[in-house]
């Protein structure tokens, strides 16, 4: 039997990189996957390979730090597809920089996205999860735990992620719904692309972060949709309030 079999799965940022690899890879256990993603383009072209796939699937442009857009998009999920069994917060955004360099209005946009979008997502979604219980799977970084240079931003906005699950782990056991964060570490994805371009000579700032994985390379953003599978499924009914490394070895290495 597939692993997801009759689940509705929800995936912010599921336009484009991990969230849409996780996205295709739910649907291939047979779960029904809802895509959410201020790219219109790229939230359509993931629910076309979801249709490809055969999968039950429906896609929103919906911006994730907005308070009554996750309500309604929430709402409408609720009307087509009963209500939710997993969802993934996918969806973040990077502006490089140190702290100085950081002015308020882009560090407020990067916690906007990466830290109150999945704070809202997870309150919209825990109302339509309570009577089934859940899995709440959130993106977070392994820079979250070993730090990093010149991201100030957006490394403080996942270790809030790394502190927001393992509370809202506590507070909704008694529901049956586990949450739980995936620590990646650098995955090809449109994100660390973006990253790496801000940089006149990108070169010696990719030799770097490769050096830091023991693995040797990048992550691929299937191998991080892997880690979100088995957190999404029964396989992991005793796991809640965690972080799961996908790291290449960055933080042990």
């Amino acid at each position: 039997m597939a692993r997801l079999q009759d689940k509705v799965a929800v995936v912010t940022g599921g336009g484009s990189g991990i969230g849409r690899a996780t996205a295709l890879k739910f649907a291939q256990e047979h779960a029904a996957v809802v895509v959410v993603d201020k790219d219109p383009e790229g939230a359509e072209h993931t629910a076309e390979l979801l249709g490809e796939i055969g999968a039950a699937s429906a896609w929103f442009e919906s911006d994730v730090s907005d308070n009554n857009q996750a309500r309604l998009v929430a709402e409408q999920i609720r009307k087509q597809f009963g209500g939710i069994d997993v969802l993934v917060t996918a969806a973040a955004i990077s502006v490089g920089k140190t702290i100085p360099d950081t002015s308020p209005d882009e560090w407020d946009a990067v916690f906007d996205v990466n830290v109150k979008g999945t704070y809202l997502w997870i309150r919209a979604a825990i109302p339509l999860m309570e009577q089934n219980g859940g899995s709440i799977i959130a993106l977070a970084s392994q820079l979250a735990i070993s730090g990093g240079v010149s991201n100030a931003a957006y490394i403080a906005s996942k270790g809030a992620i790394v502190s927001l699950c393992r509370t809202a782990a506590n507070d909704h056991a008694s529901d049956g719904i586990r949450v739980n964060c995936i620590l990646p570490g650098a995955t090809e994805t449109p994100l660390l692309e973006r990253s790496f371009a801000r940089f006149d000579d990108p070169a010696p700032y990719v030799e770097r972060s490769l050096s830091r994985h023991p693995l040797g390379r990048f992550g691929k953003p299937e191998e991080v949709a892997n880690a979100a599978l088995f957190l999404a499924s029964d396989e992991s009914t005793f796991t809640t309030g965690t972080e799961l490394r996908v790291d290449g070895g960055w933080i042990g290495g």
